[in-house]
């Protein structure tokens, strides 16, 4: 997949170190500033802000993002640039805080970078001097005394500094301008912001003015050195410019580019007010002029500086001159063409340096332990920095360490409550141990240091993986051999035990282990079985945890007794903090005051825990001595000390910025990079709304990364960075931060649902690629935009007219990536790419947040390219983890078929994933018109499958393979009631006799809520539409009323019967109860009355008197009328609302009772069923006075009714009888079909499928469910249940499921559309013994052995028309337009048919033929005989044009259609068309044999053959000459199988029947063996000869197991590459290629037939083939396909013509004209001319 060396260039040998110290845990061997992964390109743009604004923004929108796309291709790293001027006010360009954040931010450009890190674009302008921040005290007073003495005005300078004590030493600082420029920041009125900008201006230019002079009175007086003058002096872009390249080293300067635009005669141009943007200027006396000082302040840098570094160096600087436009000066039409050239130069300069410097690493793609690894220790390089406060439990640990020469070795267990410092401790433990180790026994001594921070990765957080991740890396360091990793958990822990025996004194072992809390519960791990308590001499394990969370510490204390084995972390002493404190405010030159010190102490005195101290120092590094410091300006715990430093940033940052970045950090599932949080910022209208002013509304809108380099600087040491993969990821430190910010900015559930939506649209790439997203914000400033927010770009594009020019006005590029799955690195090599992680990790966890199911299913499961990466990475459970999670999410049956088909296919594709979309594209075929959701992913497989495997499915014929759901209810069926079916697909409700109704979900086989009827015996249970009642029969004749959702007893009423209403010598139970909407009605036994019960209340409305008993009632959908039948085959009608007897039918068949009460009530009718299956149909739309409309009688069947359905359509009846059943047509009221059972036999249940086409029915005694078709009454399916005979059919109409119940008492759940896909498949139930396909390739004809050919719709797979014949069909043969097709059987004839009408035209009676052949321009057949002459005749006519008496086997027509070609024992013989004599022939020696020929395609006049001497021969027929000869190996030809000839007859193939592919070049006699897949069965040749297409067995258990019983195969033959796999599930019998476009055909053992096509991706013009290929079984919902009405068509029973020896006798009624021996009058078209056509 990620093979070696892929990169510009091979892993250099410091690499390599670099992974070996990772993986022995020495963390002091790593680079300082990332670990060997945590890579990405960053450059640091210097600039002067306001001259190069033209050019940032030109890049900005251009360059960056392109690099960007780039780096992600091919090295998967990120491509970042710091410019912190853009996106910035103006006024701020030379704020001493920016200047200082630049400074440092190009520090890290410079050390962290992978690849190029500086870029300096240099003008004409030098830039103004800064505006120092702070002053030492003595050097501000010096200054301030130059000024006075040089008579300078000082006040501004005094007004504006102020001195602070609390510097060390003490100095002087720039008051904050929001403190001294009143309304500064926060003012709406654009007067008050242009006066304070103009105020700010004027201060500024005056503090410069100052130290200007001053500090230059004092160089020249001496007083101040050279070099101090630099912060006075210097303009930032010197600054800047000498930090980067002043002190590097060569091999350093080549990361760096610098792009300097001089402009010719540009002095002269000054006076224009516009050109001050790109020089320096001074006004004097009212005359604009160029600043000379400045200017050659420029010329030192741009014409000696730089020119000094490149002479030393290999720097990249580019010059360039732009000359002037005569009258405007450096117009912007000049500017726009240097700008342009630049941004091509920038990119090329930018790729130059990232290939020559970044190296492809795949090492974490394809080393999921590698990248466990590199995680942990970038963690704890990050954890072990911020451990500052030292503690004695360092000591005891590294005491611990050391090796010991006697004594019991337990591991050490540190353990403390949260913010002790645990984690900072065991971090830098895990730095410092193999230092400690070599130290104390020597420097040859190679320790192993293994440190998991458990919690932080998912497989630090699995025990399984845990264990297992630590097995590997001791295995690599020891260099043992693990040959398979165990299954069971238990095992895993023995590998662990036994691994640690493989330390020594030279080797020892380490392994330190983080906050086992963390630990899931899964395999028990929580009880600390796992964990080794007696240690080898030479192991050392440090554990900690918190002490009262899940038992952990109890339990190692029922471990390890031994209390030295135990290290507590407590609160720290008060004078130590303090002097910690101290130092720490030294490192930074800072203190405290003694009045400040007060404070502290009084809030140390509250906590002394090392994250509390710390958070202090966050808070009085910034303490200034004039400033009121008092007892509430510290906090007194942990938790809000954090929550006050959070609102100190909001008030800084802007409160809406950073609530947003720190919820986004929050939720997101691993963190998130700085470039992302940029991004996702950017996308987010809120916090721009906040931030921007109207004004700067511009393309790309997106926030300034001033704001995420400030967010970062204020949470250093707590938001810390983490490497994952190639990414470098911000994270809180702690649980306890994460908590908090979790509490603070994740509280409100819409923000929090808006968030993760606007995060998932992130990582599905919505707004990518340019596309525009509309802002819009409630702030005041854009008000008057009045324009809405639209959620994705799909909504956007559906605007019209003005709404769309509105939308357009306002909406704007924020610049957002694309996010494929993976980035491939090359095109045309799609395995070699590096996966989109981050998308991987945080795209399903969002969506699944946010609720966008949609998305989830279509954007992710239904992502063929999500599922190939996630299995060729190894993840595949992880896949069927995030389709459960989707199903569970959305409960679309279609996800539930996709997991478990991808179950079944896991052993397959996992060994080889590029078969993926074969293997899917099989299976769902068959069931994408009953499951229509399927389509979008089957599309997905044509349009990405064929850049991994080049075969694709058209039609597939595979068998469903569908296991049903199953819960075992009770030990025998006999104790179950009943059983509901719900709107939920997966649960149901079951009663059982012991009184209990219980909610089931069939999936998880969960008990959800259970009703006890108080020991009463269930009759039955009935719900109602909505489900809100669940309604309970029992014996003691009261119906219970549930709210069936709460599971609570509404009611309980009495059923009370007739007074002469009972059963002699009994008691009489209730017979049965049914369910209106608002109402029940029950009756008892041998009753004429009905109770009716209102559900509401509870209580009993009225009686309904019938004149007979009542066998059933039905309801009226609307729930109206109440329908009752009784005995006598008699009908009541009542109104359920007023109680009134509307009207009573009774049907002629008055023998019987009614069985069942059908109501159609689209067409107002109603159908009274009986016992025994008649029934009467009965107009009700005048519901007081019903008109029979039909009768249909049933009586002569004594088998009783079993079940009824009426379809959904309401077209079609089902009536179940034992023997047989009936489906009527509701249209005319006639029987449709009828099945009968055998004698033997009895139907249990029967139902229909949704589009009625299918019925499915089990029988009695047996554990099958059988799937007929209705058209055919073939029997298409037989799926067997595995828990026993089926004694019970309910079908759910809700979601179309099939409930059987078994005799053990099991429940299963089975969909029915699933199960009548089956019968989807045409099969003729024969093995395919061959197969033509029309010449237009619409069409494909099989043969079977029986006595009919079937023609198939190439398209739809299904049967269209049947050719029957008199006897069994032996020889066939198709015209080149598929018009007409010839045929004989073993009944001695042969017949013409007209494959569109299926009319049999001609059949002729009088020999057995042994082969037909027809010329190839459709004009004559060739009918060979083995006993008699054989004949050629005229097609159209019928009549003989010559004999051939000689006998011919495997005969062959040549292209020019001259000779017939075929073998007589050892002769090879042409025989003339047109005399039937023998032309040409080849006779070989005695003894030898002809083994078998071939034509040459593209030289019709040439045969190869190959003779019993295993010699082959290339034959000129016309010469009769013999043009080469090849011999083969001896022995060669033992098992020969078949021989295939290229079309231009350059290549042989040979078949053998083994594992190998022979290919013969015929030229030069070379045999080349390629190994094929298995044992090959048959194998064809494409027509342009550049693809060989075979099937062969496989002797694989394992592919066994999974179904499989062979392979196709396609082989590229140019350089013998397989390019193509697909697994065939059936015994295939014939194999068929398409002359045209490379279409295969496969005819398997149960008469199916499978098509595939092969697209090639090295040939473009094949791919268009699937896309305007018809032949796909994928349709819309909307257009399912209709299966036509397959038509047989029969032979003639009378011969039209005679065949006796040598003459031909026609029948009177015979269609050819008998004295018609001429050619016909319409030529049949030669093969040539159709071409043309």
């Amino acid at each position: 997949m990620w093979p070696s060396g892929v990169g510009s260039r091979q892993p250099c040998p410091r690499e390599s170190a670099l992974r070996r110290a990772a993986i022995s845990g020495n963390v002091l061997a790593l680079p300082p500033f990332h670990v060997p992964t945590g890579r990405s390109v960053r450059v640091f743009i210097c600039s002067n802000p306001d001259d190069t604004e033209a050019e940032r923004n030109a890049l900005k929108e251009h360059v960056y993002p392109k690099l960007r796309d780039f780096c992600r291709e091919n090295y998967g790293i990120e491509f970042q640039v710091v410019d912190l001027y853009w996106g910035i006010d103006p006024e701020e360009w030379d704020s001493p805080e920016l200047q200082r954040l630049r400074m440092k931010l190009l520090e890290e450009c410079l050390k962290t970078s992978a690849g190029p890190c500086f870029v300096g674009l240099i003008g004409e302008k030098y830039g103004s001097i800064r505006v120092p921040g702070e002053v030492e005290s003595a050097e501000f007073e010096m200054i301030l005394d130059a000024a006075v003495e040089a008579g300078l005005d000082t006040r501004i300078l005094e007004e504006w500094y102020c001195r602070d004590e609390n510097s060390v030493p003490p100095a002087y600082y720039l008051k904050p301008k929001a403190e001294m420029l009143k309304n500064y920041q926060n003012s709406v009125k654009k007067s008050t912001n242009a006066f304070n900008d103009k105020a700010w201006r004027a201060v500024s230019e005056e503090i410069k003015r100052i130290f200007r002079t001053s500090v230059l009175q004092l160089l020249e007086k001496g007083t101040m050195k050279s070099g101090q003058d630099k912060k006075f002096l210097c303009s930032a872009l010197e600054d800047e410019l000498d930090f980067a390249l002043g002190k590097q080293t060569p091999a350093f300067l080549k990361k760096c580019v610098c792009y300097i635009r001089k402009i010719s005669n540009f002095d002269r141009f000054a006076k224009l007010p516009e050109m001050a943007r790109y020089m320096d200027i001074v006004v004097s006396a009212d005359r604009v002029m160029r600043n000379q000082e400045a200017y050659e302040r420029l010329l030192k840098v741009r014409d000696e500086f730089i020119p000094m570094i490149v002479a030393a160096s290999n720097l990249r600087v580019y010059s360039s001159v732009t000359h002037c436009d005569m009258k405007f000066g450096y117009s912007q039409e000049v500017e726009s063409h240097y700008v342009e050239g630049l941004c091509k130069q920038f990119y090329e300069d930018m790729v130059d340096i990232i290939q020559a410097t970044v190296q492809q690493n795949f090492d974490t793609e394809t080393d999921t332990l590698y990248d466990e690894i590199v995680q942990h220790l970038s963690l704890c390089k990050t954890f072990s920095s911020f451990y500052v406060y030292k503690s004695e439990a360092l000591d005891i640990i590294q005491e611990y360490l050391y090796p010991n020469k006697g004594g019991r070795i337990t591991p050490l267990v540190v353990y403390g409550g949260p913010c002790t410092g645990k984690t900072l401790l065991l971090a830098e433990v895990a730095k410092q141990a193999y230092s400690w180790l070599q130290k104390e026994m020597g420097p040859e001594t190679d320790p192993v240091v293994i440190v998991r921070f458990i919690g932080s990765t998912d497989f630090s957080t699995d025990l399984r993986t845990l264990l297992q991740s630590i097995c590997e890396q001791i295995a690599i360091n020891y260099r043992c051999l693990i040959h398979f990793l165990p299954n069971k958990i238990q095992e895993m822990r023995e590998l662990l035990v036994n691994l640690l025996g493989e330390s020594s004194f030279h080797r020892p072992l380490v392994i330190i282990l983080d906050a086992l809390e963390q630990l899931s519960d899964g395999d028990e791990a929580r009880k600390l079985w796992w964990l080794p308590v007696h240690l080898p001499r030479t192991v050392r394990i440090v554990v900690s945890t918190l002490p009262n969370k899940h038992g952990i510490l109890q339990k190692l204390r029922c471990l390890i007794h031994d209390e030295d084995s135990y290290v507590e972390l407590m609160q720290r002493d008060r004078k130590a903090c303090s002097q910690t404190l101290k130092q720490q405010l030294l490192s930074v030159k800072r203190k405290v005051t003694s009045g400040q010190q007060i404070y502290v102490n009084e809030a140390m005195a509250k906590c002394t825990l090392p994250m509390f101290i710390n958070l202090i120092y966050r808070e009085v590094v910034h303490w200034r001595s004039h400033k009121d410091v008092d007892d509430k300006s510290l906090c007194s715990t942990v938790h809000e000390s954090i929550e006050h430093l959070f609102y100190s940033i909001e008030k800084k940052l802007g409160s809406r910025f950073v609530f947003r970045a720190l919820g986004y950090i929050t939720m997101a599932r691993a963190g998130l990079t700085e470039l992302e949080l940029e991004d996702i910022l950017s996308l987010d209208n809120s916090v721009l709304g906040d931030i921007m002013v109207s004004s700067n509304l511009k393309n790309p809108l997106r926030i300034s990364y001033d704001f995420i380099a400030r967010l970062k600087e204020e949470l250093e040491g707590y938001l810390v960075e983490r490497q994952v993969r190639n990414v470098t990821l911000m994270v809180w430190a702690n649980r306890h931060l994460h908590l908090i910010a979790q509490k603070l900015y994740l509280s409100n559930e819409e923000d929090v649902h808006q968030m993760h939506s606007l995060l998932a649209e992130y990582f599905l790439g919505a707004w990518a690629s340019g596309r525009k997203k509309i802002f819009h914000c409630d702030n005041n400033h854009f008000a008057s935009l009045n324009i809405t927010q639209h959620q994705n770009p799909h909504q956007q594009q559906s605007l019209h007219g003005h709404d769309k020019a509105s939308a357009d006005k306002h909406s704007y590029d924020r610049q957002t990536p694309e996010q494929p799955w993976v980035f491939q690195c090359n095109l045309l090599e799609p395995d070699i790419f590096f996966v989109n992680h981050r998308k991987m990790t945080e795209l399903t966890y969002h969506l699944t947040r946010s609720g966008r199911t949609d998305d989830l299913m279509y954007g992710v499961i239904m992502n063929f390219s999500w599922l190939y990466t996630m299995i060729k990475i190894g993840q595949f459970d992880k896949a069927l983890m995030d389709i459960d999670l989707a199903y569970g999410c959305t409960q679309e049956k279609e996800l539930k078929f996709l997991a478990t088909t991808l179950r079944s296919i896991k052993l397959k594709v996992t060994k080889n994933p590029a078969s993926l979309s074969a293997e899917l594209q099989q299976r769902l075929l068959p069931v994408v018109t009953s499951l229509p959701k399927l389509r979008h992913l089957l599309l997905e497989c044509d349009k990405d499958g064929p850049k991994y495997c080049s075969i694709v499915p058209l039609h597939s014929s595979m068998d469903v393979t569908y296991s049903p759901e199953r819960l075992p209810l009770s030990s025998s069926y006999m104790q179950i009631v009943e059983i509901l079916p719900t709107l939920a697909p997966n649960i149901v409700i079951v009663a059982l006799e012991d009184g209990s109704v219980s909610t089931w979900d069939v999936e998880s086989r969960q008990l959800l809520r259970q009703i006890d009827t108080a020991r009463s015996v269930v009759l039955g249970i009935r719900l109602t539409t909505d489900e809100k009642y669940l309604v309970v029969a029992t014996t003691k004749n009261t119906l219970l009323i549930y709210d069936n959702h709460k599971s609570c007893l509404l009611s309980e009423v009495d059923v009370k019967g007739s007074k002469h209403c009972g059963i002699t010598g009994g008691v009489a139970f209730i017979n049965g109860f049914t369910l209106s909407s608002h109402h029940a009605l029950a009756w008892l036994e041998a009753s004429k009355d009905i109770n009716v019960i209102d559900l509401l209340y509870g209580w009993p409305l009225y009686q309904f008197h019938c004149w007979y008993e009542v066998t059933c009632v039905q309801c009226s959908p609307d729930g109206m009328y109440a329908f009752c039948g009784q005995y006598l085959n008699t009908t009541t009608i009542f109104h359920l609302g007023s109680g009134d007897k509307l009207s009573t039918m009774t049907s002629e068949f008055s023998g019987g009772f009614v069985k069942s009460i059908l109501i159609l009530d689209t067409i107002h009718q109603m159908v009274m069923i009986d016992n025994e299956g008649s029934l009467s149909v009965w107009n009700t739309k005048d519901i007081t006075n019903p008109k029979l409309m039909e009768d249909y009688d049933c009586r002569g069947d004594e088998s009783e009714v079993v079940s009824i359905e009426l379809s959904e359509d309401q077209r079609s009846i089902l009536i179940c009888k034992a023997s047989s059943i009936e489906v009527l047509d509701t249209k005319i009221w006639k029987m449709a079909e009828k099945f009968k059972a055998k004698r033997s036999e009895k139907f249990v249940a029967a139902v229909l499928s949704k589009n009625s086409q299918s019925i499915i029915a089990s029988m009695e005694n047996t554990s099958s469910i059988f799937v007929w078709r209705r058209d055919s009454g073939q029997c298409m399916a037989s799926l067997i249940e595995i828990s026993g005979a089926i004694v019970k059919l309910i079908k759910s109409t809700h979601h179309n499921l099939l409930l059987s119940v078994a005799s053990s008492g099991v429940l299963s759940v089975w969909d029915i559309d699933i199960i009548t896909a089956m019968s989807n498949i045409d099969k003729t139930g024969k093995p395919i013994q061959s197969l033509q396909l029309s010449g237009r390739e619409d069409f494909v004809y099989t043969m079977d052995g029986s006595e009919v050919i079937h023609k198939w719709n190439y398209s739809t797979g299904f049967i269209e028309m049947v050719f029957k014949h008199e006897g069994l069909v032996e020889n066939w043969v198709l015209t080149t337009s598929g018009d007409l097709m010839v045929t004989s059987d073993d009944k001695n004839s042969q017949y013409i048919w007209h494959t569109t009408t299926g009319e049999n035209t001609l059949r002729i009676n009088g020999q057995r033929i042994s082969q037909l052949l027809i010329t190839h321009n459709d004009q004559f057949v060739v009918s060979l005989c083995e006993q008699n002459a054989s004949r050629v005749w005229r097609l159209a006519t019928g009549h003989k044009v010559c004999n051939i008496l000689v006998t011919l086997q495997h005969a062959l027509i040549t292209t020019a259609n001259t000779f017939l070609v075929g073998t007589n024992k050892n002769k090879l013989l042409a025989v003339s068309l047109w005399s039937g004599s023998v032309s040409k022939k080849f006779i070989c020696d005695d003894g030898i044999t002809i083994v078998n020929f071939k034509l040459i395609p593209d030289s019709p006049d040439y045969v190869v053959f190959i003779t019993s001497t295993e010699t082959v021969f290339i034959w000129s027929v016309a010469d009769e000459s013999v043009c080469r000869r090849v011999q083969l190996p001896s022995n060669f030809l033992k098992n020969l199988e078949d021989f295939q000839i290229s079309p231009n007859g350059k290549l042989g193939i040979v078949s053998k029947g083994d594992e190998n592919i022979n290919v013969l070049d015929l030229h030069s006699g070379k045999l080349r063996l390629v190994h094929a897949a298995g044992i090959i069965w048959r194998q064809k040749l494409s027509r342009d000869g550049r693809y060989l297409v075979y099937i062969c067995f496989q002797n694989c258990d394992e592919d066994d197991d999974a179904g499989v019983v062979s392979s196709l195969i396609v082989m590229r033959l140019a350089d013998g590459k397989s390019i193509g796999t697909c697994s065939l599930y059936k015994t295939p019998t014939y194999l068929c290629l398409s002359q045209r476009a490379l279409n295969i055909i496969v005819g398997f053992e149960d008469g199916s037939i499978g098509t595939y096509t092969v697209v090639d991706r090295v040939d473009a013009a094949l791919k268009i083939k699937i896309a305007t290929s018809n032949s796909r079984q994928i349709v819309n919902n909307a257009s399912q396909k209709v299966r036509p009405k397959c038509s047989t068509n029969a032979f003639k029973t009378i011969a039209d013509c005679v065949w006796r020896e040598s003459t031909e006798v026609f029948s009177r009624d015979s269609p050819i004209n008998v004295s018609d021996s001429g050619e016909p009058e319409t030529m049949t078209p030669t093969k040539k001319t159709e071409l043309l056509q």
